[in-house]
């Protein structure tokens, strides 16, 4: 299967600068997958398409100030840091620029700490391993200098705004370790969620801390030769259980985002059951897959021919997708981490 097949023209204009306010006020596109047809909605209506006995599935990672700027000890010129995965207490693995200029034994200190992150070597493609020092209060260093990791596609003259900080962060964020936010659940508002209880639809929260896998090109032309980065996840007992004893009663489960869609079908059993589990995945979802939890999915509009644009082709089909995207291009609907948002049922 050719990458290439999944390519479309995307408008610069048409990528979102800056969030919906409210968040539910994005706008909504509404696609069946029996049939392909669309509806033009509000993310406040989304009521109108969960019934009783349904279940939402929310990501509550939470995102970390995982861009560092610092400066080269030797030449004091720029260097920048986007943490990804921590291997360590000190020890992390990361995204380097300038990459080719900080080899193995090159220091990173950040003016104004006492904070110095030194070059290990590589870790697999693209991939660096740094280790800071000192460990004493490490966490503390890194929140104070940190930047929220908007994405570049997002432009900021003098970086995130502190609006940025709380726009990009989730309303029910409560674990640490994403580097991206899991941007489909950027539309909920508390307000929302307290509807959506108040009509006998659970939610429940699992985490799939969002990290490269997210952001990642894919960079062979043949689908099945790309693999994505492993990302944490952790779906406890309590949420597997409610979970599967919608299914039972005859509810759907409604995922919230792509990260929510791959940590359920990472944990998935063939009777379409979820087992509980943390650990890590690389499950790559591509059309030819068969899901076997999700039944609605909620998700932002993706970049042509990325990993999360393949997951979608899946659940829907290419050429619904394809036709969707159209449709949200003629009527100038907010693309990417900023944009609105797609429920497909």
């Amino acid at each position: 299967m050719k990458l290439q097949d999944f390519d479309y023209h995307l408008p610069r204009g048409l990528v979102a600068q800056e969030p919906s306010f409210p968040r539910d006020s994005s706008r909504l596109l509404v696609l069946y997958r029996e049939d392909g047809n669309m509806e033009h909605r509000r993310f406040s209506e989304l009521l109108h398409f969960l019934k009783k006995g349904d279940v939402v599935v929310l990501n509550n990672t939470k995102v970390i100030p995982a861009r560092l700027k610092g400066k080269k000890r030797k030449t004091e010129g720029r260097a920048q840091i986007l943490l990804l995965e921590r291997k360590k207490e000190t020890l992390w693995s990361c995204l380097l620029k300038p990459a080719r200029r900080l080899r193995v034994g090159a220091e990173i200190y950040f003016p104004g700490t006492k904070l110095k992150a030194v070059v290990l070597g590589r870790n697999g493609e693209n991939q660096h391993l740094i280790e800071f020092e000192p460990s004493e209060g490490l966490k503390e260093i890194i929140t104070q200098i940190g930047e929220v990791p908007l994405p570049p596609y997002i432009k900021r003259e003098k970086g995130p705004t502190s609006e940025d900080v709380d726009a990009y962060q989730t309303v029910y964020a409560k674990h640490e370790g994403a580097v991206a936010a899991p941007t489909a659940g950027l539309h909920f508002t508390s307000s929302l969620l307290k509807e959506v209880r108040k009509r006998a639809i659970d939610v429940v929260e699992i985490t799939l801390h969002t990290g490269w896998a997210s952001f990642k090109s894919l960079d062979k032309p043949e689908i099945e030769e790309n693999e994505i980065p492993r990302e944490y996840f952790c779906i406890s007992p309590s949420a597997a259980l409610r979970i599967n004893e919608a299914r039972k009663r005859g509810g759907r489960v409604v995922a919230i985002g792509t990260t929510t869609t791959r940590a359920l079908e990472t944990r998935a059993v063939r009777s379409g059951e979820v087992s509980p589990g943390e650990g890590w995945t690389s499950l790559f979802i591509y059309p030819g897959y068969k899901f076997r939890v999700v039944d609605v999915l909620i998700t932002n509009l993706h970049m042509p021919r990325s990993s999360l644009f393949l997951l979608v082709a899946a659940f829907v089909g290419r050429e619904r997708l394809m036709a969707a995207y159209e449709e949200a291009i003629e009527n100038h609907y907010r693309f990417l981490s900023f944009g609105d948002a797609m429920l497909i049922t």
